[in-house]
């Protein structure tokens, strides 16, 4: 899930209940009630989950720190040369820029966001993931986040690990230092303040598949929607 507006646990399972309970009564209705908002004054509308704007919802608060002296990103599993990145190695990687929406599941969006960071390939380059490797495990320094990808959905053209948002480095409440980017799912697969990532050869099912989100988080084909 992700972001703007910090959100804790007690207000954020309230709204997660509304949301999960609007993915069963579908995208129309969902529409309804993002509209609805616009009646609230700006104030409150900023802790509501739908409209526009980033909202910050936080599974484990407070957000994570970054020390760009002392943080590390760790690769491993099934690779023929397990890997360990400082921000600085990280930097030094080929780096892609795009554009593009991100999505929230519970109704909400961003439009033209500005992303900068590292393809998937390149940054498994040095790694060399096995043949038996099918997958990529992020796991959050914000426990116990973490989720899943195929390494065939990382190959899309928009997948990065992002490290800038619209012309900065990311902010502490964006993910900081790297986060996931996949424009094509919903945000939840976006996993923020990536610490490590494990090569696998399947799927796992994340904290948000575990409280019965899909796995596969396509806009317009999941969830309901």
């Amino acid at each position: 899930m992700d972001d703007g507006t910090p959100i804790g646990r007690r207000a954020f399972a309230g709204f997660v209940g509304v949301g999960l309970s609007s993915l069963a009564w579908g995208g129309a209705a969902m529409d309804l009630l993002a509209q609805s908002t616009k009646l609230v004054p700006e104030s409150m509308r900023s802790a509501l989950p739908f409209g526009k704007g980033w909202r910050i919802y936080a599974v484990n608060p407070p957000h994570p720190r970054f020390d760009p002296a002392t943080w590390r990103l760790r690769i491993d599993g099934l690779v023929e040369r397990p890997q360990t990145f400082t921000y600085a190695q990280l930097q030094a990687l080929p780096q892609a820029r795009q554009t593009s929406d991100f999505v929230c599941v519970t109704g909400w969006s961003v439009d033209d966001v500005r992303w900068a960071g590292v393809r998937f390939d390149d940054l498994l380059a040095t790694a060399r993931p096995l043949n038996s490797a099918t997958a990529l495990k992020f796991i959050s320094a914000e426990q116990p986040y973490e989720d899943s990808l195929t390494l065939a959905q990382l190959r899309a053209p928009d997948a990065m690990l992002a490290l800038q948002m619209d012309d900065a480095p990311l902010q502490r409440e964006h993910g900081a230092p790297v986060r996931v980017v996949m424009p094509q799912m919903y945000g939840y697969k976006g996993v923020k303040w990536v610490s490590r990532i494990v090569v696998t050869d399947r799927v796992e099912d994340g904290y948000w598949q575990q409280r019965g989100y899909d796995r596969d988080a396509w806009i317009g084909g999941s969830n309901g929607r």
